[in-house]
């Protein structure tokens, strides 16, 4: 899965005749699982049909402020789809279309849009080679990329004018590979291992019978995910759950008991950076399994339980350079029962929430957590989806990381 799978591309397409390659270029976009609006210059229009273009990215092209053939129309609104943008490529970019970028000028609506985006914006010229070699032109490169913008070189080759050289929009398949390699050069974990535990284990008591608990796994997928996201290769190690995932960066590593769990994190704990066990792993397990269902024959049943092993504490017996991360769900004396959990445990961080703050804890969709480090520096936050936490527990980490 490539990392622009469910992010928002704006493609702006200015009046060049590489603007045929646009059909393609969105192709390859909703290949790569993105969600794909177009923008165009008006002129772009006879190079290119809206039509084609607005089938295949299945959304409306813009090319005006309004509908002139409708006068109820809405207006087409510039702010609106510059912030709905997680990246914005103007392809192909015309000379005359970059001069306009690099000097303010606002006289339709792609450049409307492109001086109200907030995301990254990559530019991919098109244009003869004479032109692509003006000093104007030069330094109307260098002026895009001194706001920040990101060029995408012109390839050499044969141009419409019959001449060849450098000027050529780059191919579509190659101008998606280009911003997914610069994404993911910026990511903050990238060429980072975690590893993340998620949901509940299983105890079995029979072929038919299980001790278990209410927890759903979204912490744990939340966090794959937003690590997936940043750049990181992720091992998710998780018991039963209805929560899915499908990311090129996590292999997901399904198992049922608490053995199960600690002989997989075990497996793979000494090859990761990071270690995250935000399961809710089983305390004990029924002592004896009964391989025939348990027959309901008195009015009290007495079941021997044992403990199961503590996955957390035993990474922390072992760990090296990994920074480990645990979870504490509590409901009486929270904060002072998290720390003793971290020193016992020899954790670097640990996430405490507590089932007394209504919207935290398991199935919900929102949590609420303190986040306490090894020197029992403590950050506590406002209740959030557990999307938002993922996030705030992995600027924790990352900072740890750099330091």
């Amino acid at each position: 899965m490539s990392i622009l799978s469910g992010k928002n591309i704006l493609l702006g397409i200015s009046a060049g005749i590489a603007a045929y390659k646009t059909a393609s270029l969105v192709r390859e976009f909703i290949k790569a699982g993105a969600n794909v609006k177009v923008i165009m210059t008006p002129a772009s229009k006879d190079f290119v049909t809206p039509l084609t273009l607005s089938t295949l990215s299945k959304n409306p092209v813009h090319s005006s402020f309004y509908n002139e053939d409708d006068e109820n129309a809405e207006w087409n609104n510039h702010v609106e789809l510059g912030l709905w943008a997680d990246y914005f490529l103007v392809a192909p970019a015309t000379a005359n279309t970059l001069s306009k970028m690099a000097s303010g000028t606002c006289d339709n609506l792609l450049l409307a849009t492109y001086l109200s985006a907030k995301c990254p914006v990559y530019f991919a010229p098109a244009m003869d080679l004479d032109m692509y070699k003006h000093p104007s032109t030069l330094n109307t490169f260098n002026t895009l990329e001194s706001f920040g913008n990101i060029m995408i070189p012109a390839t050499t080759g044969e141009l419409a004018s019959g001449l060849v050289g450098q000027g050529r929009l780059a191919e579509p398949e190659d101008i998606v590979a280009f911003i997914e390699a610069n994404i993911l050069k910026k990511l903050p974990l990238r060429g980072k291992k975690i590893l993340i535990t998620a949901g509940p284990t299983y105890e079995a008591l029979d072929p038919v019978r299980f001790i278990g608990n209410h927890s759903s796994g979204k912490m744990g997928f939340e966090i794959a995910k937003a690590s997936a996201n940043l750049g990181a290769e992720v091992c998710l190690i998780t018991g039963p759950t209805h929560q899915e995932v499908k990311h090129s960066f996590i292999e997901v590593i399904p198992v049922v008991s608490a053995e199960d769990m600690y002989n997989a994190t075990h497996k793979y704990f000494k090859t990761v950076d990071v270690a995250i066990l935000s399961a809710a792993v089983a305390d004990y397990k029924p002592k004896e399994f009964s391989n025939s269902k348990i027959k309901k024959k008195d009015a009290a049943f007495i079941l021997e339980l044992e403990k199961t092993k503590d996955i957390l504490a035993s990474l922390g017996a072992i760990k090296t350079k990994q920074i480990l991360v645990g979870f504490a769900l509590e409901t009486d004396n929270e904060l002072e029962n998290a720390k003793g959990k971290l020193k016992k445990k020899n954790l670097d961080l640990i996430v405490l929430n507590s089932l007394k703050d209504k919207g935290a804890g398991f199935k919900s969709d929102t949590n609420k957590v303190t986040i306490i480090d090894s020197k029992n520096n403590i950050k506590t936050y406002k209740l959030k989806s557990k999307a938002e936490v993922a996030t705030d527990i992995l600027s924790v980490i990352t900072q740890k990381l750099n330091a």
